[in-house]
């Protein structure tokens, strides 16, 4: 097999050196080394990572894509694919800081609103004590109770504040809009098949994990969709903006209704979903329609370079029973 070559391993040293990339920025510098442009051009966009990851596979690396949750957005990063105790050793975090950052992805992960956020004070008050799992802990003689290490119990406010900031720098964590936290570019590229392995509920029509997504208004459906997914789908033509689910007609946020309505003038079909009764009473001006965005079809993940780390078991909810709380 033919080695890499300099354009090959110009791509893995721009990921590498300068982390996740989105995706407007990593078609930048394929453009530049081979002078062609990766959307008129995918055939060759798509070989050269089959090249890459073929290669990298030898060392348990991979080039992947995934779409940041927050913005709608495709990144491009390279993440190690191995879960052993050695790879751990890579980390720059210590124990503490890794048993904060499993805390924080466990409350984000559960919660049932699909907010995709914790707020700061929340975070800061996970106790690292129930993140203690086997590898990390011993049976006291007495009661046969967990002994959490001195490195966890003494973990401070500032030292989370100041891991906190960290963990968003290094984008395993961000810090949303609206001043909370959520789960940074890296954590979305390392934790897809996270996600689907530990239950975690996955939006009904790309099936990724719904970690911030919008739900089904029927308490009894348990239907997530994210919110680019969700404009994807109801700008199609002819398609009932209803529940996938359960069938109760969905209501969706202002911004998004305003963006299919402007899509349904494109396409040539009322608002609301409703079927064309009338024709028009004169010509009508069409706008030239929007590029959709796809996704390729081999962007496939695989578990975090720390599953154990990790929360082992997310319980589901109803969003009644949230409220209640």
């Amino acid at each position: 097999m033919p080695e890499l070559s300099w354009r090959h391993h110009t791509l893995i040293q721009a990921l590498l050196s300068r982390g996740p990339l989105k995706e407007e920025e990593f078609h930048t510098i394929f453009t530049g080394i081979t002078g062609k442009n990766p959307e008129t051009h995918q055939q060759m966009f798509n070989d050269y990572l089959l090249k890459i990851n073929t290669e990298l596979s030898y060392v348990q690396f991979e080039l992947r894509g995934c779409r940041n949750q927050y913005d709608g957005k495709v990144y491009y990063g390279v993440v190690n694919n191995v879960a052993d105790e050695q790879s751990k050793l890579g980390t720059k975090y210590t124990i503490p800081q890794i048993a904060f950052y499993k805390g924080v992805i466990d409350a984000i992960v559960q919660d049932v609103t699909a907010q995709g956020s914790i707020s700061n004070i929340d975070a800061l008050n996970i106790r690292l004590e129930d993140q203690v799992t086997g590898g990390m802990s011993t049976e006291s003689q007495g009661g046969g109770q967990h002994q959490v290490p001195p490195a966890l119990k003494n973990f401070s406010i500032s030292q989370k504040e100041k891991t906190l900031g960290e963990l968003v720098k290094d984008q395993w964590l961000c810090s949303t809009s609206n001043g909370t936290i959520g789960l940074g570019v890296r954590s979305f590229l390392d934790l897809r098949s996270w996600f689907h392995n530990n239950d975690v509920p996955s939006c009904e029509v790309c099936n990724e994990g719904a970690v911030k997504a919008e739900l089904c208004q029927n308490e009894g459906c348990n239907v997530r969709i994210h919110t680019y997914c969700l404009k994807k789908k109801f700008s199609q033509k002819m398609v009932k903006r209803v529940c996938p689910g359960c069938g109760v007609q969905w209501k969706y946020p202002e911004s998004i209704a305003e963006a299919t309505e402007e899509d349904d003038e494109l396409n040539g079909r009322p608002p609301n979903g409703e079927a064309q009764t009338q024709t028009s009473a004169g010509p009508s001006k069409r706008k030239r329609p929007k590029v959709c965005l796809t996704e390729d079809a081999n962007k496939v993940g695989s578990d975090f370079t720390r599953p154990d780390l990790l929360v082992s078991d997310v319980r589901r909810a109803t969003r009644s029973s949230a409220r209640a709380r």
